[in-house]
């Protein structure tokens, strides 16, 4: 079975580019099961109950997300409501919302996904190779193939992650930097893994926002506004993996870019 997942969303550039591009992604690839990572879907910051819609009227399965998703305060409420939409695993007891999910795809194969925040450079959260150890361990009876989404900054933990799963998941995908990594490999043990996904967002922008906001912090220091544009060219990145529905494993990783142009005016 075929597997793509979505690189982190951005706005409303992003969103566009999703609901022009993906079902013809979905069918060029023949995705059985799709995932999109949308914490940053809601102007940059988070998601509401519209943008979630959205992305998942346009085709996504799951949404999976990470250190942003408390940027909507409407979001506690969906989190608890809509098992679909995921938060990293790896927060403290108590925490609403769900870090993991079991899923049925279009074939029938059941699908696994697990949220996950990393430690290195980013707020304090529990351990996710712990947590990540657990939630292998109660999907393992509920899903033919596992997918991870690891939220983190640092490559080296992610790399380390992806090894500590090797041969147990189908594949460790890492988002949260935005900019799509060329190291796409399937392990030894047949874990498929890329350090980072990339974005689904604005080309013309600084990791999917207005280049002024970043411009004005790094050379003067001080705090600046971040803005996501209304629209522009856009990038839409992902992966497709190829898996083995009886080991669970993973026989191929594919990376994937799509443009999307918005019409003059639109």
């Amino acid at each position: 079975m075929n597997i793509l997942f979505v690189g982190d969303v951005v706005g409303r550039p992003g969103r566009r580019a999703v609901g022009n591009l993906l079902a013809d992604l979905i069918e060029q690839y023949s995705a059985d099961f799709t995932i999109v990572n949308a914490e940053n879907a809601a102007g940059g910051y988070g998601l509401t109950r519209e943008t979630a819609a959205e992305l998942l009227d346009a085709g996504a399965n799951c949404l999976t997300s990470g250190n942003h998703i408390w940027a909507q305060k409407e979001v506690y409420e969906l989190l608890e409501e809509d098992q679909r939409i995921l938060r990293p695993a790896n927060y403290p007891p108590g925490v609403p919302g769900h870090g993991a999910g079991a899923y049925t795809a279009a074939n029938g194969v059941r699908v696994g996904v697990i949220n996950l925040l990393g430690r290195v450079f980013m707020s304090p959260v529990d351990c996710p190779f712990r947590r990540g150890e657990e939630e292998i361990e109660q999907l393992s009876n509920q899903a033919d193939v596992i997918i991870i989404d690891f939220h983190a900054e640092a490559t080296s933990e992610k790399k380390a992650f992806a090894l500590f799963c090797d041969g147990q998941v189908a594949a460790v995908l890492g988002t949260h930097t935005h900019v799509p990594t060329a190291d796409e490999q399937v392990l030894a043990g047949g874990t498929a893994f890329i350090t980072d996904c990339g974005m689904t967002g604005l080309t013309d922008g600084v990791i999917g926002v207005d280049s002024r906001g970043p411009l004005e912090h790094f050379v003067t220091g001080l705090p600046a506004r971040f803005k996501v544009p209304a629209q522009g060219p856009c990038i839409l990145s992902a992966v497709v993996v190829k898996c083995n529905v009886k080991t669970g494993l993973a026989e191929d990783i594919l990376r994937v870019a799509s443009f999307y142009e918005p019409p003059p005016g639109g």
